[in-house]
């Protein structure tokens, strides 16, 4: 049985906490605990995709099974916070570094970044940025 989830809905304005809690729940990979933290009619813009936006996953179950879907094939996906930002009572950004091995050899090693907009307590909309690490 599963532990019961932590709060996962802010009351008042935005701190650098609950973005360090959301980090948390990441690096647990826990995708009902990630989940928590979504409103139910998000969207989350990944940094790679067909879109000028990247990807576009829209609503909770879309980004429940996304998040599922990927940590299958990075299961030790980690992502070390570097900092965090409040920008108003319902906007944040966290800085951070992501590492970890898919299944197929590749190897993450990215500094990124997340701009996040609240709704209700809960994660609106979030947007994912990363450095294109190339040999040049």
């Amino acid at each position: 049985m599963s532990q019961p989830l932590p709060p996962s809905r802010y009351t008042g304005a935005l701190t650098r906490q609950h973005l360090k809690d959301i980090g948390a729940a990441f690096n647990s990979r826990d995708v009902e605990r990630i989940t928590s933290y979504f409103h139910d009619d998000c969207i989350f813009w990944l940094a790679l995709g067909p879109e000028y936006t990247g990807r576009s996953i829209v609503g909770k179950d879309a980004v429940r099974q996304m998040l599922a879907a990927r940590f299958k094939v990075i299961p030790d996906m980690a992502w070390a916070r570097l900092d965090e930002f409040v920008a108003g009572e319902n906007r944040g950004v966290t800085v951070w570094r992501v590492t970890g091995k898919s299944a197929d050899g590749t190897v993450l090693d990215y500094k990124g970044c997340d701009l996040y907009e609240f709704k209700d307590g809960l994660i609106w909309r979030k947007d994912t940025y990363w450095k294109i690490v190339r040999p040049d």
